[in-house]
């Protein structure tokens, strides 16, 4: 008797958590409510199953129960039985499957009028491309891929020249308009999910998938990779806003073409050195940094995160905490580089200068160390030389008193805290995997080997 009420328990209370349970679906934001329609009927029809099973099971324990004065029969077949539940099982399949099928046919048939956006993931990020004003998008290749063309750009194909090329996380799309997604991933199995859209893909490498939907709503939405694909598969996040048409068009006017990524702004290495005399103070006649100023090795490190953190300290997005003490002395100095020109011109002055190794002032577990840069390695590279396709910075040679402070900011929110620093919002999740002091410690005692 005790068995046959914990089955009826358990069966109404899957039921009643079911209904009464707050966490279910996002509130849809696309046209896919067929999604959640044959969800619904999936539900229903294994919810009657369920309930149905265990209630059967139930009265079987009641009925069937063991008696001193009878004896089980045996009856291997029973054939009248037999084609009611096979009846019965094939309209519950049909009844889950038919509804699948005809909202499956919706979703392999695009639009005419749907506006292509490729989708390009790489452990761990998310990058798009739209196409420019003449409305196609050139051709890429893997075999074009480099630090200065992450997307594999064929740069003898004309139609590529005004393409769009958002390097960061988040996505803008149109309120209203049929969207195209053409899923591509670079390395490894990826998986492209919004869940207020209820459409997702897998993004496999070599071929490209896809999905579509029309925005019905706007608002911001997290993008999620729902495929398991290395160590950093919890930090692969961006965001896809759904914007009205003049919203949508604002941030588009200050993307980057293709064609304005392969000109960028040359640095004038005579004039940077004028500039950089206001650096040097700190900083050091060559870049070597100085510990008492609180001013890391600038010689050495990529121009690209050069180029990056004086755009960050200059638009607020460092610099902005109170506790950042040191942040926020390097926004005013920041803001004596007066444009892109100026900072171009800094940071190709920086490069000429000689790469001389910082001193090592941190001491620790080397073995445990490398064993917990493995994580760390698979954005900043084996060597710790970083690599630009993962906005990853250089780490060694570095100043590693400077990459201390730096993870412990990250793992307090000190730094990394700003929704516009995609980079910086991942490296708090990542820094956070690290429990104290001594474990950063073990890690840069390690990239000191390198």
């Amino acid at each position: 008797m005790g068995i046959a009420i914990a089955l009826i328990v358990l069966a109404l209370g899957s039921v009643l958590f079911h209904f009464l349970s707050p966490w279910y679906f996002t509130p849809i934001a696309s046209n896919w409510h067929a999604i959640d329609t044959t969800i619904s009927i999936t539900f229903w029809v294994t919810g009657i199953v369920f309930v149905a099973v265990s209630g059967f099971t139930a009265w079987a324990v009641i009925r069937y129960r063991h008696r001193a004065d009878s004896r089980a029969a045996y009856q291997p077949e029973n054939k009248k039985l037999e084609w009611w539940l096979m009846v019965i099982t094939a309209g519950g399949v049909a009844a889950m499957l038919a509804p699948g099928l005809l909202v499956w046919a919706d979703v392999v048939r695009v639009p005419g009028d749907a506006q292509a956006v490729e989708v390009v993931s790489r452990q761990w990020n998310w990058a798009y491309r739209l196409p420019g004003r003449d409305g196609k998008l050139g051709t890429v290749n893997a075999r074009f891929v480099t630090d200065e063309n992450p997307f594999g750009m064929n740069p003898a194909d004309p139609n590529g020249d005004d393409d769009v090329l958002v390097t960061g996380p988040e996505l803008h799309v149109l309120l209203g308009k049929p969207v195209h997604l053409l899923l591509r991933s670079q390395d490894v199995l990826h998986n492209f999910t919004v869940a207020q859209i209820r459409v997702k893909m897998d993004m496999v490498p070599g071929m490209v998938s896809f999905i579509w939907f029309t925005p019905t709503r706007t608002g911001t939405f997290d993008v999620l990779c729902q495929e398991l694909c290395g160590v950093g598969h919890f930090a692969m996040r961006g965001s896809m806003v759904v914007d009205e048409p003049a919203a949508y068009q604002a941030w588009l006017d200050k993307q980057v073409t293709y064609a304005q990524a392969r000109a960028p702004v040359k640095g004038d290495v005579v004039a940077g050195k004028a500039l950089f005399a206001t650096c040097a103070a700190c900083h050091g006649g060559n870049g070597e940094g100085n510990v008492a100023l609180n001013a890391p090795k600038l010689s050495g490190q990529a121009p690209w995160y050069l180029q990056r953190q004086l755009a960050n300290f200059k638009q607020g997005m460092r610099g902005d905490q109170d506790k950042d003490v040191f942040g926020k002395m390097m926004v005013p100095m920041a803001a004596t580089l007066a444009d892109d020109q100026a900072v171009a011109n800094v940071v190709a002055y920086i490069a000429s200068l000689p790469d001389t190794p910082a001193p090592a002032t941190i001491h620790g577990n080397v073995a445990s160390g490398r064993s917990r840069f493995a994580t760390c390695a698979a954005c900043h590279g084996a060597d710790g030389l970083g690599i630009a396709a993962t906005r990853a910075p250089r780490l060694k040679g570095m100043s590693d008193w400077y990459l201390a402070r730096q993870l412990k900011n990250f793992k307090d929110g000190v730094r990394g805290a700003h929704a516009q620093d995609p980079a910086g919002l991942q490296m708090g999740l990542v820094a956070g995997m690290l429990t104290d002091d001594a474990e950063i410690g073990d890690i840069l005692a390690y990239v000191n080997t390198r």
